[in-house]
């Protein structure tokens, strides 16, 4: 993944693509933090699985600021937050589709043997360790205590 965002920084250079080399700078400024945290938790740096945590986290800041901009009638800076949206998804897998979404919660539920609320958080794990970085997980929270009830 770090090569990946580096060789798509050294494009964005070359085709002076202002907004992609800030996002893209980012992107590897939260990696750097990321591994400088760990290295004084004496952690080994980051993976590639952190790495699609970390551009989920940074996805969702930014729709929750787009919002924030769009209600303050700042439409410029929401269409701003919007294309660094985008540029951090070219890094993240496809997500799955709600219907999608909705099979995998039931066949977790099904796999962990869930039979109440009380399961929620296994299922919930269980989630996390088959769809990194391809699932909204609130959402799937949502799909996971509807199923349980």
């Amino acid at each position: 993944m770090r090569d990946q965002i580096a060789q798509a920084l050294r494009d964005a250079q070359k085709s002076q693509d202002k907004r992609r080399m800030s996002t893209l700078r980012l992107i590897q400024a939260a990696i750097q933090d990321r591994d400088i945290a760990n290295r004084g938790a004496s952690k080994d740096p980051v993976s590639d699985e952190e790495i699609l945590q970390i551009l989920s986290k940074m996805v969702k800041q930014r729709e929750e600021s787009a919002k924030a901009f769009e209600e303050g009638n700042r439409l410029e800076l929401a269409e701003q937050e919007r294309e660094e949206i985008a540029i951090i998804r070219d890094f993240l897998p496809r997500q799955l589709g709600e219907e999608d979404v909705r099979r995998a919660c039931r066949q977790v539920i099904d796999e962990v043997g869930a039979d109440g609320l009380r399961d929620m958080g296994r299922c919930m794990n269980a989630l996390k360790e088959k769809f990194p970085g391809r699932m909204d997980f609130s959402k799937a929270s949502g799909i996971v205590k509807g199923l349980l009830q």
